[in-house]
């Protein structure tokens, strides 16, 4: 699947001396030939790849990463499905934690690499939408804090004479997903109190339709001048 998905990272198909087809738990069907019947629970819905029906990439993947005991293999692989822009780092975390493989230590130092690197990508989008669709420069990756106050969170991007912030979300699905989420909230909520615009983009919405997002920040800039002023706060760098 991840080779017909365009990875360079397994072997190529006439290598390949079996084919892992996916189908129902309750299905009566057996084993034959090159074909090994895998009964999942969680039939994934299947994408037309040249005309075959194929698993998809985080699907996929955690299929792959099952069976493979090599941390660099693993790491290999992951690392190609975000730099190949095949998925996002969240839906691969989603789809380990679904098999139950976040609990191999391998496969855990992987995905750590794996968040660092989609989280630098995003960055690199994120310079890249501001200057191709001409929004002005903000200033990149600031620290806020109110004058003898305190800390009121990181920033990727802040417009200080517009008072509007984006922020990468790339949290990643796993255990402790509901006390990250609260975070972003309450700083966001605490963010907009001081008349501060915080805009949430994610890697996938960044990599998929970048003129709409710039066209989101470049309408909170344009509705600056109708809001009334933010409150004051030192910008500080991170």
């Amino acid at each position: 699947a991840l080779t017909l998905h365009g990875f360079t990272t397994p072997p190529p198909l006439p290598a390949l001396d079996r084919i892992d087809v996916l189908v129902p738990r309750l299905r009566r069907l057996r084993t034959t030939g090159f074909a090994r019947i895998l009964r999942t629970a969680a039939l994934p819905a299947p994408q037309q790849v040249t005309g075959l029906p194929v698993a998809p990439v985080p699907r996929a993947l955690a299929d792959a990463v099952a069976d493979l005991p090599d941390a660099g293999a693993v790491r290999r692989l992951l690392t190609e499905a975000v730099r190949g822009g095949h998925c996002d780092p969240a839906a691969v975390v989603r789809a380990l934690t679904d098999a139950k493989l976040l609990n191999r230590p391998h496969v855990v130092d992987a995905v750590d690499s794996l968040l660092a690197e989609g989280r630098a990508i995003a960055e690199q989008r994120l310079y890249r939408m501001v200057r191709e669709f001409g929004l002005p420069d903000p200033v990149w990756n600031v620290d806020l804090r109110l004058p003898g106050g305190p800390h009121l969170g990181g920033l990727d991007a802040y417009w200080p004479e517009h008072a509007v912030a984006v922020e990468l979300d790339t949290r990643a699905p796993r255990q402790d997903e509901d006390a990250m989420w609260s975070e972003y909230a309450r700083k966001r909520e605490h963010l907009e109190r001081l008349g501060i615009t915080v805009v949430h983009i994610t890697p996938r919405k960044l990599r998929e339709s970048p003129e709409q997002q710039a066209t989101v920040v470049r309408t909170a800039l344009m509705a600056s001048a109708d809001r009334d002023p933010a409150a004051y706060v030192l910008v500080l760098p991170r």
